[in-house]
């Protein structure tokens, strides 16, 4: 009987979001593909060091650990590498303890075709053009910067296995709908908006599903043991806070913490709860968030760069 992915959360993550390859990169742009892979059969047995993505997968994959009689999360590796440049990959998951066993290595094509059809609810990248390619495809991606992980940090994380995943609300969560009215007709009208359709739900955006499937796992602990802790961290302030309490209530998700900030930086919030990872749709926050935890810009669907309301209220 084939093994199927349909009950779990399926991640997607790349070599390069799950382990830190920024000095073989700098190999792969200057001086060609094959002394990239020379470089890496060369070095198969050296490990490599843990990538920005790193921290929230080895936690996710302790959820398999808490129910001998079931598995909550499957982890791939989806990467343009060609298996003769992979086996440093396994080499460092197994030295790690990483329970990932499946790999798609496509020698530099297109990994999204091979992400929807294992059913895969998140992707990691540090490749602009996949995870662009992945939210055209419907799928909750979000291009991961490099984090450097302060001393001691992986040690400080060893033994906390609460997993905390913070989002930005607009282009996240929900829809861009907002912001549009946001940009065109500026705060006043949008707030004038969200007071009016206080009790329509707001449209889902590209992180709807992750999210669904990350409460359905919590409801299956109870709130003493629970495993996972999530935030909203919008711009968002009364009076359009109420739409987004409603609209979590109409979609029957659950966010554990929920900050409206109304302009106050994010950055510090973002430290104070130390996320494992914060999906934000706008660099110009992502830049302040990444100096403190591990952060993914989530971008628009089919459109090109657009302004939020998070930039245009000043929010870091």
């Amino acid at each position: 009987m084939a093994y199927e992915l349909t009950n779990y959360l399926v991640v997607g993550i790349s070599s390069t979001a799950l382990f830190d390859l920024s000095y073989e990169q700098k190999i792969f742009e200057t001086k060609g593909l094959d002394e990239y892979i020379k470089y890496q059969i060369e070095h198969e047995k050296d490990i490599l060091k843990p990538g920005p993505g790193f921290r929230l997968v080895k936690k996710l994959l302790r959820l398999n650990e808490l129910n001998p009689d079931k598995r909550y999360v499957e982890v791939i590796i989806l990467s343009r590498n060609s298996a003769n440049s992979s086996l440093r990959f396994f080499n460092s998951i197994e030295h790690y303890g990483l329970d990932i066993t499946r790999a798609v290595l496509t020698s530099g094509n297109s990994i999204i075709p091979y992400a929807k059809a294992l059913n895969v609810g998140l992707f990691l990248s540090t490749n602009g053009k996949d995870v662009q390619d992945a939210i055209n495809g419907n799928i909750a991606a979000g291009l991961i910067y490099n984090y450097e992980y302060k001393p001691n940090e992986e040690k400080l994380h060893e033994n906390d296995k609460e997993i905390r995943i913070a989002f930005d609300g607009d282009a996240v969560i929900f829809s861009d709908e907002s912001e549009r009215i946001f940009q065109k007709e500026g705060l006043q009208a949008f707030a004038q908006h969200e007071k009016e359709n206080a009790l329509k739900p707001l449209p889902e955006g590209p992180f709807i599903n992750f999210l669904k499937t990350i409460s359905k796992i919590q409801r299956e602990f109870p709130d003493n043991a629970m495993p996972i802790r999530t935030a909203l961290v919008t711009a968002r302030s009364s009076p359009a806070h109420e739409r987004v309490i409603r609209t979590l209530r109409h979609w029957d998700v659950r966010i554990d913490e929920v900050f409206f900030l109304g302009g106050i930086r994010k950055m510090d919030i973002l430290k104070a709860f130390n996320a494992d990872i914060y999906f934000d749709d706008q660099d110009s926050h992502l830049k302040y968030s990444r100096q403190v935890v591990p952060s993914a810009k989530v971008p628009y669907k089919n459109l090109s760069e657009q302004i939020s309301i998070d930039d245009l209220l000043g929010n870091e």
